[in-house]
């Protein structure tokens, strides 16, 4: 995570000194579940399986663990090169997916349940939803997940969810990222690391507008070739890390660019957290659609 720290303005020693880390932060994950990885022992404050009732932390996909690593790794393993961007936050799991990474909307929404109801017992402040529904969903299932994302938001909580990877035509952020409360997170046209270079660009981000003529994604941030916890480690041949791709990538940096905001002004509400984001953002090519590329130089900035 280290290359995309410095990408996205985070590389500078005024802030790695600072100390606002995440340090009593504590995030909502919701997505295929997390692994006993090193980088986030000790921070992992609750864990519940709504997808098959296992009482133990696990992640049979992989994804989430990569998710939570990139939010919140410490990085201990790589002596801190691969550390995420809020390495000191707590972090809250419930597995709404399966080992496909695939769900149902009722699974998803009992998790979102269950963070309202545990957010104050556990202090979460951020909700990341790496998450999208298919684009031939129901309607009726797909409002039924706006709703409860848009529940969150009324919470006082700062959603950050993706906006999914059928783009780039006009039309396809994914639900819940077509929100207008919500805080949706594309990846810019990318240029490939050499090791997944079957071509040479990747343009893959949803956007906006929506039906309701909504501007998304709001924010942009590095999704491609991400480095991060490989969920697998521990099993014969896993390497501690792995690379992933994908607007789900990118939004565990806003989620916790937006932890390491609040550990330094704890007292912000969703809506501030929300407008300094826009106010700190900058404009660059691949980031039209929205207010542009993330910062977090700037966003700490008074």
């Amino acid at each position: 995570m280290r290359w995309v720290k410095q990408a996205v303005g985070y590389g500078h020693d005024n802030i790695i000194e600072s100390r606002y880390l995440g340090e009593g932060i504590c995030a909502a994950v919701l997505d295929t579940g997390i692994s006993r990885h090193p980088d986030l022992e000790g921070r992992i404050v609750g864990f519940k399986d709504f997808t098959g009732g296992c009482t133990q932390c696990h992640d049979d996909s992989g994804h989430g663990t990569h998710v939570a690593g990139i939010l919140a790794g410490g990085g201990e393993i790589s002596g801190g090169l691969y550390a995420g961007m809020a390495p000191r936050a707590n972090l809250l799991i419930g597995k709404v997916l399966d080992r496909e990474g695939n769900g149902n909307v009722n699974n998803v929404l009992k998790g979102i349940e269950w963070v309202l109801e545990e957010k104050d017992r556990y202090g979460v402040r951020i909700v990341n939803i790496s998450v999208g529904t298919q684009p031939d969903l129901a309607e009726g299932q797909k409002q039924l997940f706006l709703n409860a994302v848009e529940r969150l938001w009324d919470s006082g909580l700062v959603v950050v969810v993706s906006a999914g990877n059928y783009g780039p035509g006009e039309g396809t952020v994914a639900v819940p990222g077509s929100s207008r409360k919500v805080i949706t997170v594309g990846v810019p046209d990318s240029e490939l690391p050499p090791v997944q270079r079957r071509r040479k660009n990747m343009n893959y981000s949803g956007r906006g507008p929506t039906k309701e003529c909504v501007v998304k994604p709001d924010v942009f941030a590095p999704g491609t070739g991400i480095i991060s916890c490989n969920g697998k480690y521990g099993r014969p041949g896993e390497h501690p890390y792995t690379m992933k791709t994908g607007t789900s990538m990118a939004t565990p940096i806003v989620s916790g660019a937006v932890a390491c905001l609040l550990s330094k002004y704890p007292d912000m509400t969703n809506v501030e957290v929300k407008l300094k984001l826009r106010e700190s953002c900058v404009k660059i090519p691949g980031t039209e659609a929205g207010w542009g590329m993330l910062n977090v130089e700037r966003l700490m900035k008074v």
